[in-house]
């Protein structure tokens, strides 16, 4: 990524200040954290990705002095994003308070614990949500941060709802995730060997499958 033009944003496990520093200190420019649920872990999550006197940040930036900026120390306040994910009831409840917290930069909507956090299996599990009441929340969610002048994302399935949700207004979608992509690449490749191997007229081929790969000699 820091060969090209795209700006490096890691989904963090969790709020925690060890892996979120650790990651900055890594080069990464943008955080998204999940379950942020109220101002208090807006604040917490805002503070542990700048450094003092507006947040507690440790200063230890190893690789990012390197890649980024050789006067990183001095602009890494500017240069960070922090996005707090909304993905609970009390997330979406308190949605107002979060969007208004300074240093959260905007939210992004984490659709399959929204849809459970506020309907619960009332709902089918899945990413991108199509039923008037999902469809509603996450324009609420996109609007509230829009008014407070935070930017919104969102996390989609497929290329034609994250074009979707770009039309309504988002300023930034993420389209599937890297185990779905490498996955579905594997099985494209595998289907499309199989079907050329199986209408090959070639006499010398011996092939076999075996735990799911698929092995050719001629």
């Amino acid at each position: 990524m820091n060969g090209s033009s795209a700006v490096p944003f890691a989904r963090v496990p969790w709020l925690d200040p060890a892996i979120i520093m650790k990651l900055l200190d890594a080069g990464i420019l943008g955080i998204i954290c999940p379950m942020i649920n109220n101002a208090d872990e807006a604040r917490r999550l805002a503070s542990y990705v700048r450094y003092p006197p507006v947040g507690e940040r440790s200063f230890g930036p190893a690789r990012a002095g390197f890649i980024v900026d050789p006067a990183y120390g001095d602009k890494a306040n500017d240069m960070i994003q922090c996005l707090a994910m909304i993905e609970t009831a009390d997330g979406y409840r308190n949605l107002e308070e979060i969007v208004r917290v300074e240093g959260i930069d905007g939210v992004y909507i984490g659709p399959i614990d929204l849809t459970l956090g506020l309907y619960g299996r009332n709902l089918p599990i899945g990413v991108d949500r199509e039923e008037p009441e999902m469809l509603e929340a996450i324009k609420k969610i996109l609007d509230t941060a829009h008014t407070a002048g935070k930017k919104a994302g969102i996390h989609c399935g497929t290329p034609q709802y994250a074009a979707k949700m770009a039309d309504l207004g988002f300023d930034l979608v993420a389209v599937s995730t890297d185990l779905w992509l490498f996955s579905t690449a594997s099985k494209s490749g595998l289907e499309a060997t199989r079907r050329l191997i199986s209408g090959d007229s070639g006499e010398d081929r011996a092939s076999t499958s075996s735990g799911g790969s698929l092995y050719s000699a001629r």
